[in-house]
């Protein structure tokens, strides 16, 4: 399997041959979603933190190479049904290269002018652009997402069902768990002295009833919704990186929005942490934000004629797992991020 840089020529070599139309050797497979433009011109990286590396080919088609392969992946099944149903509000899929069953490159279009979240959104903070405006545009987002989701296609003929929340708390307390054991310090201490606190906060999980369920994004963060020439779009459909490819049953769409919301809460602490905005500023800034997002998502999703899928109840316990899984992938990918999660978290239990 390749191990590839920008610059070494790989990104632009597959892009070459998938626009030709080359049949790969053996043991490659190609699933193509669209035909992929020849895209003449030089290889850049993208240069944010994430698991995986991606490159730029010719300002037009980007290769996003997975450093761990994986099997039964899920982003090709979920961006051809979106495909399916006309999601247009993502980069285009063109095609998936798998090595002996697994995926090893996805590519798609660019889009050009794109800024990571964590840029355009933390840029907006400190300029002082009224939380009303992009937090509803991100909550209209994953409504369309959520409801495009919700339509049956030939990949994803009945993709609604219902199920308990038992599963999912046993899921929250272990990551509960595993957030305080791997959180070391007077971090991992606060953890320790607030832990029945956070398995409280999670309890409302086992008293779920039956509740719709469908293939979610799964990683849903303002870090996954880029901002370009033409808007917003939503990119990144691997899954969560903390559940290792397990975890990929139908969920609650509550998960993903929980989710949404949550990085709202680290936009803030971002905010705080590099740019030294006022606390209380942002604290302030982080409830607004909040409020119009679900209140645009749900006015969205009603109107989409899907307002069933959504179980508010079930946010702040899928909140509190999600900040635990930033502690985990913080302590397992990158420390230096230990802060955002753990800001929320004080913030949240005093």
């Amino acid at each position: 399997m390749p191990r590839v840089r920008a610059g070494e020529g790989a990104s632009r070599w597959l892009v070459a041959a998938l626009a030709e139309e080359e049949r790969p050797p053996e043991p490659y497979v190609v699933r193509a979603f669209a035909p992929t433009p020849l895209a003449d011109g030089p290889e850049r990286p993208i240069v944010v933190d994430q698991t995986n590396r991606s490159v730029i080919v010719g300002e037009r088609v980007v290769v996003k190479w997975f450093l761990e392969p994986a099997l039964n992946a899920r982003a090709p099944e979920l961006l051809g049904h979106l495909s399916d149903v006309g999601f247009r509000h993502t980069a285009e899929p063109y095609a998936a290269v798998f090595w002996r069953g697994r995926l090893i490159a996805l590519v798609t279009a660019y889009l050009p002018g794109a800024q990571d979240g964590w840029d355009w959104c933390v840029d907006a903070v400190m300029a002082g652009e009224p939380a009303a405006g992009f937090a509803s545009a991100l909550g209209e987002l994953a409504a369309d997402l959520h409801a495009a989701l919700a339509t049956p296609s030939s990949t994803e003929p009945s993709p609604v069902s219902t199920a308990d929340g038992r599963g999912w708390h046993r899921r929250a307390e272990r990551a509960v768990a595993e957030a305080g054991a791997r959180t070391t310090g007077e971090d991992g201490q606060w953890l320790e002295f607030r832990s029945a606190e956070l398995v409280a906060g999670i309890r409302a999980l086992t008293g779920a009833g039956r509740t719709p369920v469908l293939r979610i994004h799964g990683d849903l963060h303002v870090g996954q919704i880029l901002k370009w020439r033409d808007g917003y779009a939503v990119i990144d459909f691997d899954g969560n990186p903390t559940l290792d490819g397990s975890g990929e049953e139908p969920q609650p769409a509550a998960r993903d929005v929980a989710q949404l919301l949550t990085s709202l809460e680290h936009v803030g602490q971002i905010a705080i942490r590099r740019r030294e905005a006022d606390p209380a500023v942002m604290a302030e800034w982080v409830r607004g934000a909040r409020k119009n997002l679900l209140a645009a998502y749900m006015s969205r999703l009603a109107g989409l004629g899907h307002g069933e899928l959504f179980e508010p109840h079930l946010l702040r316990p899928f909140e509190i797992e999600q900040e635990c899984r930033e502690l985990i992938y913080a302590a397992r990918f990158l420390p230096r991020w230990t802060y955002a999660p753990m800001g929320v978290l004080r913030r949240w239990f005093g």
